[in-house]
């Protein structure tokens, strides 16, 4: 009997049970090359993954559906997950085929490939949509074409924007209801009726996802019988918004995932949409070649994808912190970045700023059947609402909603923020007293294991001050610590706090302060913690950054700890973490 077989569920295949378990999913990970400890330069650490993933301690995840984990878990070949390899093997030959012209290149890594796939085949671990991910490479590597599909996602455009700026369209969607009668408030009937635009739209949307650029064309789309499924009315989706909250009452942050091209027409009309209600969108594109998927880079080369694009803020950069991202949504209402990827969803491989975009919104709108195995059709659970929709190649619309974990914690910018302001007015205060305000920089999770011991370490020291300095109002970090606050966050809250102008001493925890406080608790210093001070810690460098750029504007502030330079061997702090990130080894 397989291993996998010995579970009900694929939430009780975890790590640190079974020996023999853990060295199979250890297995799976580097023979999909998803595993953070062998490769973190492309792969998401754990807290990373849990901006995205309510994940338990050693709960394992695998990005993809329920039955292929399984399936790639038990030995043998079984006949479903074959022909899931086949399909992939196909497409690479077609690709190759269609699209290069030379052809003993196209026979020389051909013959590559085939190498590869029969190794996969004689041990079938490997999950179908990583496969294709290194066909392609081969595919772009060996053959120098970059993308091969750069001018049918232009035609698939081209079209649907002559269907967009047809009447038959305008038609479609603002035809009126096939009840006219409302006896309710209006603001209940206005927000009925936008969300019923926006189904209209979406299910609109969703037509393009089996058509080519030969066939999406104005004549097609007419004589469809869409009209007669949208005059029949839904409120699929308003059930989704009313858990967050009707429009107008409290704008929402969404994130909007894509799929092909000519369908991202209609997508930027569900996107302007939301807008108009006064939502802020962040959409996320491929970076760069996955077939008919639309990619960060399409604009440069599309003018008509540019001309649809008209208003929305591209950021580049794939390590936006939270600051960032936050201070870039709240000055554009709509962002377009990359996932990062040139594959199916994996949050293993999806970029930081994704990930953070993906904790920052409310609810995640993800188009297409491809979306449905890894969002839907997976028992891991996510962090924020999901819709998957799409339209089945018998024409039928799917709208399928999961809500957010119940162990998800979610610190909204307003509390984070409440929480920074209530800190700035108690200094302000100290301040109009006479009292000299301190802010105590210090280790808190840079130790892994040991934050509620750091915790208590940072505590006795400040407490041991407090009774030492006269007149004096001292931030203790440890006392302002929430069950769920990751690095992120805290890191979010202490920068206003840091900024405000109000601090009159810096202070960095040195060696001597930890000597000081396990003295102070009757211990001796564990090994853990010989030799750790301020510099340690990957957050605290990033603080005496802060501090020297606050002192730039403010030259009577004082910094006391360790030399400045002792910092700067450091990286930035880690996503999410309060671990550290490794020295660099560069200095």
């Amino acid at each position: 009997m397989g291993l996998a077989r010995k579970y009900n569920s694929v939430l009780d295949i975890r790590y640190g049970r079974d020996a023999a378990l853990d060295a199979l999913l250890l297995h799976f990970m580097t023979e999909n090359h998803l595993e953070y400890t062998i490769d973190p330069h492309k792969n998401a650490s754990g807290e990373q993954l849990r901006f995205m993933l309510a994940l338990d301690e050693g709960e394992f995840y695998a990005p993809c559906s329920d039955w292929m984990f399984r399936m790639l878990l038990e030995e043998g070949l079984p006949d479903r997950l074959l022909a899931k390899y086949i399909e992939q093997w196909k497409r690479f030959i077609s690709l190759s085929r269609n699209f290069c012209s030379d052809r003993e290149q196209a026979r020389r890594y051909i013959q590559l490939a085939r190498h590869k796939f029969r190794m996969i085949l004689a041990s079938p671990i490997i999950m179908p949509s990583r496969l294709m991910k290194r066909f392609i490479t081969i595919f772009m590597t060996q053959s120098g074409i970059d993308d091969p599909y750069r001018f049918i996602r232009k035609a698939l455009n081209r079209r649907a924007a002559e269907i967009v700026e047809s009447t038959g369209f305008d038609e479609l969607v603002n035809h009126g209801l096939p009840d006219t009668a409302f006896s309710g408030r209006i603001d209940d009937l206005r927000f009925t009726l936008d969300m019923l635009e926006i189904e209209r739209l979406m299910r609109i949307s969703t037509t393009t996802d089996h058509w080519t650029p030969e066939n999406l064309t104005l004549e097609a789309f007419t004589a469809s019988n869409l009209g007669d499924e949208l005059r029949q009315g839904s409120d699929r989706f308003r059930e989704v918004f009313e858990r967050l909250g009707k429009s107008g009452e409290t704008p929402h942050r969404i994130l909007y995932l894509p799929n092909r091209a000519g369908g991202i027409i209609f997508d930027l009309k569900v996107v302007r949409t939301l807008l108009r209600l006064g939502h802020r969108v962040v959409m996320a594109l491929k970076e760069g070649f996955f077939f008919e998927q639309a990619t960060f880079w399409d604009r440069d080369s599309d003018p008509v994808l540019a001309k649809a694009f008209n208003g929305a803020h591209f950021v580049s950069e794939d390590r936006l912190s939270k600051n960032e991202l936050l201070s870039i949504m709240a000055h554009h209402s709509f962002v377009v970045i990359s996932d990062g990827t040139r594959e199916k969803f994996n949050p293993y491989r999806v970029s930081v700023t994704f990930a953070r975009a993906w904790k920052e919104c409310d609810l995640i709108l993800g188009k297409g059947k491809g979306l449905y195995d890894r969002l839907i059709d997976n028992s891991h659970e996510f962090t924020r609402d999901v819709v998957n929709f799409y339209r089945d190649g018998e024409g039928e619309f799917h709208l399928h909603f999961r809500p957010r974990s119940k162990r998800a914690h979610s610190f909204s910018e307003r509390y984070i923020t409440g929480k920074a302001e209530q800190i700035i007015a108690e200094m302000r205060e100290a301040r109009s007293q006479g009292r000299t305000v301190m802010f105590y920089s210090g280790i808190i999770g840079s130790v892994p294991g040991q934050t509620k011991e750091a915790i208590q370490v940072i505590s006795t020291y400040v407490e041991h001050l407090r009774a030492q300095l006269d007149d004096a109002y001292i931030i203790n970090p440890g006392e302002h610590f929430e069950e769920g606050m990751d690095a992120d966050d805290l890191m979010f809250m202490w920068e206003k706090v840091q900024r405000s102008g109000y601090i009159n001493v810096w202070r960095f925890q040195t060696y001597f302060d930890i000597e000081k406080s396990f003295e102070l608790m009757g211990k001796k210093v564990p090994p853990v913690w010989t030799g750790k001070d301020a510099t340690y810690s990957t957050g605290c460098t990033k603080e005496m950054h802060i501090a020297l750029d606050v002192q730039r504007t403010s030259p009577e502030l004082q910094i006391i700890g360790p030399n400045p330079e002792k910092f700067f061997r450091r990286r930035e702090y880690g996503v999410g973490k309060f671990c550290d990130v490794a020295i660099d080894s560069c200095g």
